[in-house]
């Protein structure tokens, strides 16, 4: 059984740093991925994923779209030639049950899946996690982020 591994602290401070680590990480990434995002309120979460799914569109030569959160509708997709991603986020579920209304265990392996606020999703039973864990630092001047993943060597390209 595989442990998971957990990349040094990157500062992302600055939002072209935030850029870079996203991009970075895009390239890595793969349908069945389940990424949690766990931060503060306006730590960077939203942003970072933008930053992902950009990158993916320009990787894949598709017109670049507005990422915004989805924290009244729960969920935006965005199809990227045959990716798809499925944006969630979980701030306002407050049950179980209301998880799993939306279906987020569905076709896993068909799309790669993005959690923001994903406190409820860790209950559940699901492979290929990458926990993208953001926080400030002391006086919120900088900010940082910590990857965990059982993915070696995505792990390794942030050491």
């Amino acid at each position: 059984m595989l442990i998971a591994t957990r990349s040094g602290k990157i500062n992302i401070s600055k939002e072209k740093d935030t850029r870079l680590v996203a991009e970075r990480l895009s390239k890595l990434i793969n349908l069945g991925d389940f990424i949690l995002l766990t931060g503060n309120l306006g730590v960077g979460k939203t942003t970072f994923t933008k930053y992902i799914i950009n990158s993916l569109q320009r990787i894949n030569r598709q017109a670049i779209s507005e990422v915004p959160s989805p924290t009244f509708n729960i969920t935006n997709e965005y199809q990227i030639k045959k990716i798809l991603i499925k944006h969630y986020d979980l701030y306002r579920i407050k049950n179980e049950k209301e998880l799993n209304n939306l279906g987020i265990q569905e076709n896993l392996k068909k799309q790669i899946t993005l959690v923001e606020w994903p406190e409820m999703v860790k209950k559940l039973k699901i492979k290929n996690i990458i926990s993208l864990i953001f926080k400030y630092n002391k006086n919120y001047t900088e900010r940082y982020l910590t990857i965990i993943s059982k993915n070696k060597k995505l792990i390794n390209e942030f050491k």
